[in-house]
């Protein structure tokens, strides 16, 4: 069986928006995924956006292609409930026959409040209620929980029969705080956009202090990270440059860009050939990253996105 997170492992992410025209686009992530796995990466991520279901879709494809793993990178808590969160993810955890994480993350208010018309709620405190239920759900237990923000008492069993082993839940947490609480409570952190200073001087060391503290295991640390292979460098850059600006105006991303010394989202991607590409890759291994996934892999087209899996998947054998 595959599984996640057993050393260093390279995985890619799958988001809707790079499957380019379709008719079905459930058929058309599923064949990626399979694409994936047929290139030797470890493990197949889905976003959750607006759109595709990341939960369901990690369920589909897992299911569909046995030799990877699945996850969602990333499933925003608010404003979902964390048992509703926590039934989703171990029925995908029983669809893919334990192949499963569940990454969730706090969600940027600027785009989501409009969209639902709820109010944003203190992120850190609902982090750490959200994450108390999810670990219960999660691990099979049934829940009894009133907090400030959050209140779980179903009446039923929450525990899906054939979800085994529990369900690893990582979050994406950057901040001090976050990864305290993500220490605490959850197996690991995915940070998105956070270069090898940042990781192996703050976030590795951070959330391996509050998980030690906890008395619980190292943390898993699995990190995004925009990766191309091209020889067309420039037209890359320029479009990398489009899709990254969103992440230069949330004060989250900005942060934890200043703690690697650059000054825009754009200057971590790592755009070049295979030589190019590898290096930038080990120095996140050295910082301590358990898992990489691979970002905007579709940047530029069909040949170029295989040629960046064929280099990760060559690179994810050699550390097995």
């Amino acid at each position: 069986m595959v599984r996640l997170h057993t050393g260093m492992s390279i995985g890619v992410a799958l988001p809707a928006s790079e499957a380019g025209a379709t008719d079905n686009i459930v058929e058309t992530l599923i064949e990626r995924t399979g694409e994936a796995a047929a290139a030797g990466l470890r493990s197949a991520w889905f976003p959750q956006i607006m759109d595709v279901d990341a939960i369901t879709m990690a369920a589909l494809a897992g299911r569909a292609v046995p030799e990877i793993a699945v996850g969602t990178y990333v499933v925003p808590i608010y404003p979902r409930h964390p048992l509703l969160i926590g039934g989703a993810a171990q029925t995908a955890q029983a669809a893919t026959g334990g192949r499963f994480t569940l990454g969730v993350g706090l969600g940027a208010q600027n785009v989501q409040e409009p969209a639902f018309g709820v109010p944003y709620p203190p992120p850190i405190q609902n982090l750490r209620e959200q994450l108390t239920v999810l670990r219960e759900v999660l691990a099979g237990e049934q829940v009894d929980y009133t907090g400030k923000l959050v209140t779980a008492r179903p009446p039923l069993s929450t525990r899906v029969p054939g979800a085994q082993p529990p369900v690893p839940l990582h979050v994406a947490a950057m901040g001090p705080q976050a990864l305290k609480v993500t220490g605490e409570l959850a197996d690991g952190t995915m940070p998105y956009l956070a270069g090898p200073r940042a990781l192996g001087e703050f976030i590795v060391p951070t959330i391996s202090a509050a998980a030690e503290g906890a008395g619980r295991p190292a943390p898993a640390v699995t990190a995004a990270v925009p990766a191309l292979v091209t020889d067309q460098v420039s037209e890359a850059r320029e479009l990398a440059a489009e899709q990254l600006a969103f992440y230069d105006t949330i004060p989250s991303y900005q942060r934890v860009i200043d703690r690697e010394g650059v000054s825009r989202a754009l200057d971590l991607a790592l755009i070049g050939d295979e030589e190019t590409v590898a290096a930038g890759l080990r120095r996140y291994l050295d910082a301590g990253v358990t898992e990489l996934v691979l970002v905007n892999t579709g940047l530029n087209g069909e040949q170029d996105r295989l040629r960046t899996w064929r280099l990760a998947g060559e690179l994810a054998k050699s550390f097995h």
